[in-house]
């Protein structure tokens, strides 16, 4: 039979646990909810983490043990198992003692130490830098997660302690700790729905980042308590009393605003300091759903209903599952009265977030697509743009792009809602439907009307996605979108995508230097490629298929290599004496790997020669480019290449006009254009000389017989004066 803990602590002589700040308190907390066993777990958890961290002090001069014992005594008050105190009380026995995790294992549970390991730093592995360790040690702990979600519940108490006893840092690392926490924790939480943590982790981080402002607004906050309440108590005498007539069960309480939210309003221009007097906040509980919308209207018969101001959020709730109805009202002498209506439980949800899963359970069944499971879908996303994103950097970067919480609302064409940041576009609306439709999104239409990929999207619209099979991910697309999701998956296709274009350029390019040698590439035995790829340091084939079409080494030389294993002889330079040269064929569907110079716009017909870039594979430029003498220093990495017969594609070419200076010119000279099916691509006016304009246009042509057909029909214009292809 397990002892009482009373028992325990006075039987085994833990006198030195009473002593430990707080202890005390937290087993009276505990003992609120949690049975004498687990307890007793609890006290030889403390008991360990005490003689772990035994010597080793905070700056503030206390026992180290005193810090696990607050982040404990946060997390009791949210009513957390006794697994999770456990491991808060042993959170940085991993990090900061010799302790192993399966050390805490054998001596405690498997779960603990899973627990403990999850909020443990990165303190084994090498960085190259702080910001790398930083974001490895998020990755890791996002990532555990992901798998459990009291993990980031600890790190979030143990940020909100350490925020608490700030003072005794030096200056420059009390900002750097608060800047990372209302960047990045403080998000977290409000992501999490845990309203109360996340607004003292603001209010800290700006009373640690502008102690003067945070002093300044404090003290007019103060100041205007007493007018606040005198107001306050008018609005809710009003409001209960209309609530009571209607028979509508109700708690009417004024609500102060903190002061982080001020100093955003401050920050922004929404506010000025004379009118920070004039802001009250009231807040309706009722017990029903239905009677949310009741109060509603007896509120706005009360008080006349600021227009505009109206939210429900009850019918769509936020990311983090927050529920609620926001109005604004016309109150007492015209001051307005922001006024939150919600049931209890909604009350309870928006508070705490996830942990009202361990408080009261049942929540979940009464408010199905709640906070509970909002963490799970976010978290279900976070682990699939894990799997995306190139590093942890990367990583940490697209999280805290996807912790903004402003949101708009839209519809798919079947009316299901879907949540996206202000400033989301229809590509980031098709990758939030599925990767897929993203991959393939040609086209979008905004209630039933083509508008342009780019365009920025409204509360309330409906958009429809049109996709192709021959539509990729376009990389102009990561300069308009706005959600991590959209983003990592653009860059895991296109870097994916620029691998397999660069491997069957550069196969193609080392079976174009091997005729030199009279070798076939798929004949080469085993044996001269196991020597080869040893001697370059390359993995695989693949791997020097990729790095010859990226430009990263020359094909004539690893076919020389190839030729020199395989016994065939070679000249001083490393050819044949009877080397034949055969130009590579370009059609200029090869992608990323092959680029046209935008110096000279070379088009099918022209004469071309290719230069091989290092990372970006082959630029081709036309013989007659002027930039040719600079490219001409390193012969080493020209390659001959011309055009396939006939192109599956247009390419853009620059033209050069001058026309008269009248009314309706372009305009003329546009539907010329479309008429001789080519697509307008830039235009720009270049100069004016009094009657005349010179204008630049990028259009886009098959070729140069396409090309001389457009000139010549520009050219017979009355209002074109001379026309012609630019020149590099």
């Amino acid at each position: 039979m397990s002892l009482d803990v009373s028992e325990r602590l006075d039987r085994d002589g833990s006198v030195e646990l009473r002593d430990i700040t707080g202890f005390s308190d937290l087993i009276l907390e505990l003992r609120r909810y949690l049975d004498e066993s687990q307890i007793a777990d609890v006290i030889r958890a403390c008991e360990f983490g005490m003689q772990a961290h035994a010597g080793q002090e905070r700056l503030s001069g206390e026992p180290y043990i005193s810090h696990p014992v607050a982040v404990a005594h946060i997390l009791a008050r949210m009513r957390l198992d006794h697994r999770s105190i456990m491991a808060a009380l042993l959170h940085d026995v991993i990090e900061d003692t010799p302790t192993a995790k399966e050390h805490i294992a054998h001596l405690f549970d498997p779960e603990v130490a899973e627990l403990v390991d999850g909020v443990s730093k990165l303190t084994q592995i090498q960085f190259k830098s702080k910001a790398e360790a930083q974001a490895e040690s998020f990755l890791k702990m996002m990532l555990a997660m992901s798998q459990d979600i009291r993990v980031m519940l600890i790190k979030l108490a143990d940020r909100l302690h350490n925020m608490r006893t700030l003072d005794v840092m030096r200056a420059d690392k009390r900002r750097r700790i608060a800047r990372e926490t209302l960047t990045l924790y403080a998000p977290i939480a409000n992501r999490l729905g845990m309203n109360a943590l996340r607004t003292e982790l603001e209010d800290l981080s700006f009373a640690a980042l502008h102690p003067f402002r945070y002093r300044v607004l404090a003290e007019v906050v103060e100041r205007a308590r007493g007018n606040r309440k005198r107001v306050l108590d008018q609005v809710e005498t009003a409001l209960k009393g209309a609530l009571a007539r209607e028979h509508v069960g109700a708690q009417v309480v004024g609500r102060d605003k903190h002061l982080y939210s001020l100093y955003l309003r401050l920050r922004n221009r929404e506010t000025t300091f004379s009118e920070l007097t004039d802001l009250y906040a009231c807040r309706i509980q009722v017990e029903r759903v239905d009677d949310c919308y009741r109060a509603l209207g007896i509120a706005h018969a009360v008080y006349k209903p600021v227009p505009g101001r109206f939210r429900d959020y009850i019918a769509i709730p936020k990311a983090n599952g927050y529920q609620s109805l926001h109005t604004v009202l016309f109150g007492p002498h015209g001051v307005p009265i922001e006024l939150q209506i919600r049931t209890r439980e909604m009350d309870l949800l928006a508070e705490v977030g996830v942990v009202a899963h361990w408080q009261y359970p049942f929540t979940e069944q009464t408010a199905p697509g709640g906070t509970q499971d909002r963490a799970r879908e976010w978290m279900h996303s976070i682990m699939e743009m894990q799997q995306r994103v190139g590093s942890s950097q990367e990583f940490l970067e697209s999280v805290k792009g996807d912790l903004f919480p402003d949101e708009i609302y839209v519809f798919t064409p079947k009316g299901r809602i879907m949540r996206l940041p202000v400033g989301a576009t229809p590509v980031d609306f098709a990758y939030a439907v599925h990767t897929d439709i993203g991959n393939r999104c040609a086209a979008a239409k905004v209630d039933r009307r083509i508008v342009p990929l780019s365009t920025p999207l409204r509360n309330g619209q409906t958009v429809e996605i049109l996709t192709s099979e021959s539509v990729q991910p376009n990389p102009a697309w990561l300069n308009f979108i706005t959600t991590a999701r959209a983003r990592t998956s653009i860059r895991h296709y296109l870097k994916h995508l620029k691998a397999d274009e660069a491997a069957a350029l550069g196969r193609r390019l080392l079976e174009r230097a091997l005729t030199a040698y009279k070798l076939v590439l798929d004949q080469i035995p085993e044996p001269v490629w196991h020597q080869t790829l040893g001697d370059m340091s390359v993995a695989s084939r693949e791997g020097l298929f990729e790095a010859l079409g990226l430009g990263e080494y020359m094909a004539p030389l690893v076919a020389r290599r190839l030729a020199q294993e395989a016994g065939i002889g070679v000249d001083a330079e490393g050819l044949p004496g009877d080397q034949t040269h055969e130009a590579l064929t370009i059609r200029g569907t090869e992608g990323m790997v092959v680029t046209l110079g935008r110096c000279c716009h070379p088009i099918p017909g022209d004469r071309i020669l290719g230069f091989l870039s290092s990372g970006r594979g082959i630029v081709i430029h036309s013989q007659t480019c002027r930039n040719l003498n600079e490219y001409r220093k390193h012969p080493d990495k020209w390659i001959d290449v011309q055009w396939e017969s006939h192109p599956e594609r247009e390419f853009p070419v620059e033209i050069r006009m001058e026309a008269a200076n009248q009314r309706g010119v372009l305009a003329q000279i546009t539907a010329e254009m479309a008429r001789m099916d080519t697509n307008i691509e830039h235009v720009t006016v270049d100069e004016k000389y009094g009657h005349t304009s010179s204008l630049v246009f990028t259009i886009t042509v098959r070729d140069r017989l396409h090309l001389a057909r457009i000139l010549r029909h520009l050219h017979a214009m009355p209002c074109v004066i001379r026309v012609g292809r630019s020149k590099a």
